[in-house]
């Protein structure tokens, strides 16, 4: 049977070939230290378990659940951008829940954009970014994200074209994968531009949660007439290490969040009832066990900044984030270089030009396994005198 034309011109996975590699070396017997993928490591939270189980009991929730979502999940989600952000949400025409942020990133140029029409994304970006590209038939132009612009994007820098047809622009902060944060001014200066360009903007606030130093990271929406152009998409996958249950939810502007709403009428009946009870105990419920992972991301973090400074790799800690960006050694490209490491030290790391372009030159590295599995990961690198 022939796959239609859409679906042969879908990108590879990226993620698929290093899983892979990985699955072929531990097959072999080796002890590999997979530093490579984005899954989180700790489980979600009792409270929150207990709240999906006590809600799948209920027989009422083994029903469709309303084509939009619980009126209960939407108002505690905008509840909880009132709290943590003090931005105002209509519960009621301001929030999209999502059967996880991929599915909103992924649906939202089908949603806003004709066949043709322009994205601007940023490179290096999370891979999937570009299965949405594909799908809705329309064009893209990157923006790079290099170490001298703190990896924002130099919107300056755009071609004029670029910014006469541009139509929709992502964002992501704290980033995957550099793991830099944004400040108050950059999502000023990015209203400005959509207001300027007639641009939608998309703000990917996967990591929201998990900032370092005492320093919590921003909303977009907390940047003034944020609302006015765009929406930002929360997912509980990494805040409350929900990854499996996919659940997440988009706020901001109203016509966008209708956009979301009226295509996925014509994809999903929303998600399970519990699921979403679940979700929404999560988020009116006690934040503690979010700062206790915040700070064990940040003991791993420390870990292994020490111990590749340690080593003599010149490395500089990720602000955000549960992933750090580290240069590759000199003579090496990402791909030689992650290879290398899985070959010669049972380390997996993820290289960087499986990000884009501008992402060549690195390895992603993630803070998902114990800390003294990190510093065994830096140990066994150093053996290989490439720093």
């Amino acid at each position: 049977m022939k796959l239609s034309r859409k679906m042969r011109t879908l990108p590879e996975q990226f993620f698929a070939a290093l899983v892979q590699k990985v699955e072929k070396a531990k097959a072999e017997g080796r002890d590999i230290i997979n530093l490579g993928q984005g899954n989180p490591d700790q489980p979600t939270p009792p409270h929150i378990v207990k709240a999906l189980q006590k809600s799948a009991e209920d027989p009422i929730n083994h029903k469709y659940s309303p084509f939009r979502g619980l009126k209960e999940l939407k108002t505690v989600a905008a509840d909880f951008y009132k709290r943590e952000y003090n931005v105002d949400i209509d519960a009621e025409t301001e929030v999209a829940i999502l059967f996880g942020t991929k599915i909103g990133l992924v649906e939202l140029p089908l949603a806003l954009l004709d066949p043709g029409d322009l994205m601007l994304l940023p490179d290096p970006g999370y891979p999937d970014y570009l299965s949405g590209v594909k799908l809705a038939d329309v064009q893209f132009e990157t923006m790079p994200l290099i170490e001298k612009n703190k990896y924002l994007p130099d919107y300056a820098a755009l071609s004029e074209q670029a910014k006469e047809r541009a139509k929709l622009l992502y964002i992501n902060y704290p980033n995957n994968p550099t793991g830099a944060v944004a400040d108050l001014t950059f999502f000023e200066k990015t209203v400005a531009f959509a207001k300027e360009h007639n641009v939608a903007v998309s703000h990917d606030f996967a990591y929201g949660a998990i900032g370092f130093d005492g320093k919590k990271p921003i909303s977009f929406l907390q940047a003034e007439g944020a609302k006015d152009v765009g929406v930002e998409m929360y997912t509980l996958s990494k805040t409350y290490n929900m990854a499996g249950w996919r659940v997440g939810f988009a706020v901001g502007n109203a016509d966008i969040i209708e956009a979301i709403n009226l295509i996925q009428d014509h994809l999903f009946v929303s998600l399970f009832p519990a699921v979403q009870h679940a979700a929404a105990a999560a988020l009116s419920g006690s934040q503690e066990c979010v700062a206790e992972l915040v700070a064990l991301y940040e003991q791993r973090r420390n870990a292994l900044t020490e111990e590749c400074h340690r080593i003599g790799w010149d490395v500089t800690a990720p602000q955000g984030s549960f992933f750090a960006w580290l240069p590759v050694a000199n003579g090496y490209t990402s791909e030689g270089f992650a290879d290398l490491l899985l070959e010669k030290a049972d380390v997996a790391v993820a290289p960087g030009n499986g990000f884009g372009e501008f992402g060549e030159g690195y390895v992603r590295v993630g803070l998902l396994v114990e800390e003294e599995r990190l510093r065994e990961a830096v140990r066994r690198i150093e053996k290989l005198n490439l720093f």
